[in-house]
């Protein structure tokens, strides 16, 4: 197995972009990315939010016939 270093920035949206050309073509590769712990804050509940407004498993709740309740329904739950 080769090891491949390469030092790279995200850009001003968070995505990383790097050239780096590989002799193989059309084969799958396996990227380790390692990332600063102590400068990377993550806000798991907007990452959480994130990853399931993009998941198509989820793409059913945006049809209209989904929405069968409104607030009026239920009783409040209080802790």
């Amino acid at each position: 197995m080769k090891a491949i270093e390469i030092n790279t920035k995200t850009d001003k949206h968070g995505y990383l972009k790097f050239n780096y050309p590989l002799e193989k073509k059309e084969s799958k590769v396996r990227v380790i990315l390692l990332v600063d712990e102590k400068s990377y804050e993550v806000d798991e509940e907007q990452l959480w939010m994130r990853a399931i407004s993009s998941n198509p498993a989820l793409s059913f709740l945006s049809d209209t016939e989904e929405n069968i309740y409104t607030l009026a329904d239920g009783e409040p739950f209080n802790d």
